[in-house]
């Protein structure tokens, strides 16, 4: 029966960290039963190879040392793989079990799991034995259906720009974008990516779910400085009008546009069957009206007014 790879790491770990002089991959072979199973010298070695560097990934510090036989041997030194103090009050270990639990279904969920069980062989308390917490069915998560996400999120790491094709708000076919992306923030349930929009020349925000087809990456560097601070959020709270500080003057026709008089600052109802509203005026706000067809009437502002004319006008010679 084939040895589990958990089983062979922690032979291999154990005999690097128990040993006081180097050991030889002869020697390490000879010495753990997994690699005895090998079918030859290529099989073992690419084992070996693998086994070592999942170590050093998990934080082991292995020293290659060469004899004076010219051989090379590895061990790992107890004094360099101690790890110093970690001192976390009871908030801090409950905010870092959490953010690893948020991570669950993206990709990080290895790399978030790896460095939890690492503080914890540190000495870092569980949540549930720092303080009194309630046991709940609930759990966080951050929801990552997009493909987009994980090439922009290593593109956002190893700031590379992008390429792909974007479909706007209300557009029948999406375009293509050159983008240095910024920053990745969930916001309501959607993703959205922050990024200097290269053939506009101007800060752009971008929602995942409106990417179609695959991102690619580009070589060369960002034309374009990254801000110190990136408000994903706010932007896009402005341009949707929840936090816009324009407001646009509406008529409406009676008993329609519900969701119009939801949000709503202002309702006045009209002795003609007509009703006037003031509401938010944020990006996209003209796409929506045109939504309601003849049973709205924009008064101001001018350029909205414009906005809805020209899509109506495009939406009759369509």
């Amino acid at each position: 029966m084939a040895i589990a790879k958990s089983e062979r790491l922690m032979n291999l770990a154990l005999c690097l960290l128990g040993t006081r002089r180097p050991l030889s991959k002869r020697e390490l072979r000879g010495s753990i039963e997994a690699y005895l199973e090998a079918s030859g010298d290529d099989a073992f070695n690419r084992m070996f190879e693998r086994d070592k560097d999942d170590l050093r990934e998990l934080g082991l510090v292995i020293e290659t040392v060469e004899n004076l036989e010219g051989e090379t041997g590895y061990l790992a030194r107890r004094d360099s793989n101690r790890l110093p103090p970690i001192t976390l009050d009871a908030e801090e270990a409950a905010a870092l079990g959490l953010a690893a639990k948020v991570w669950q279904q993206a990709r990080l969920a290895g790399a978030a799991s790896g460095a939890l069980q690492k503080l914890r062989a540190a000495g870092m308390p569980e949540a549930e034995d720092s303080y009194d917490v309630q046991p709940s069915a609930l759990e966080p998560r951050i929801p990552v259906h997009e493909a987009a996400f994980e090439p922009l999120m290593l593109a956002c790491r190893d700031r590379r720009p992008v390429v792909f094709d974007y479909r706007k708000a209300n557009a029948a076919r999406p375009e293509a974008r050159q983008v240095e992306p910024w920053t990745l923030e969930c916001w309501r349930g959607h993703w959205y990516l922050a990024g200097w929009d290269r053939d506009r020349g101007a800060e752009r925000v971008f929602r995942l779910s409106r990417i179609t087809g695959k991102v690619r990456s580009r070589a060369g560097a960002f034309t374009a400085p990254v801000p110190d601070v990136v408000t994903v959020r706010e932007t896009v709270e402005s341009w949707a009008g929840e936090t816009a500080t324009r407001s646009a003057r509406i008529r409406l026709r009676g008993g329609c546009g519900y969701p119009l008089r939801a949000r709503a600052q202002s309702v006045t109802e009209g002795a003609d069957g007509w009703d006037e509203l003031e509401i938010p005026y944020g990006h996209g706000l003209d796409a929506w009206l045109v939504e309601f067809g003849p049973d709205v009437v924009v008064l101001e502002p001018a350029d909205l007014r414009a906005d809805v004319v020209d899509r109506l006008r495009a939406v009759a010679k369509g």
